[in-house]
């Protein structure tokens, strides 16, 4: 692998840890609670596992140049994976017995706020 490949995928994989930290402040500032970061499981990976009440969010955290761009990044067998993940944890773990789980996205977007959108695909 080249050396200015190496440092891209740095530089990118730091982009995105930090586009995750802000994510964490924006949704702890709606009151949500932080369960996780990068949860590996079997069925897929969660950028953020996240609880509010009754509503267990698994949350995608995407940065790219727009609302809509960041949307269509997650493609349809990504967010069934990401779901099943969540759902999977939320069955493991009596201390989420009962929540509904919830997929959302954070959008982030160079000069912009970043913005949460619970439920974002409808359950689709």
């Amino acid at each position: 692998m080249s050396e200015v490949r190496r440092l891209r995928g740095l530089k990118a994989r730091g982009e995105g840890r930090w586009a995750e930290v802000q994510a964490a402040l924006l949704l702890m500032a709606k009151g949500y609670r932080i369960l996780g970061f990068r949860l590996a499981a079997r069925q897929g990976e969660i950028d953020i596992l996240a609880l509010r009440g009754k509503v267990l969010a698994a949350v995608e955290v995407k940065r790219r140049t727009s609302l809509e761009a960041a949307l269509e990044a997650v493609y349809p067998a990504q967010r069934e994976r990401i779901r099943r993940a969540a759902e999977r944890v939320a069955a493991t773990r009596s201390s989420l017995a009962g929540v509904m789980v919830r997929l959302d996205l954070i959008a982030l977007a160079p000069g912009r706020w970043p913005r949460h959108i619970p439920d974002a695909w409808q359950g689709g």
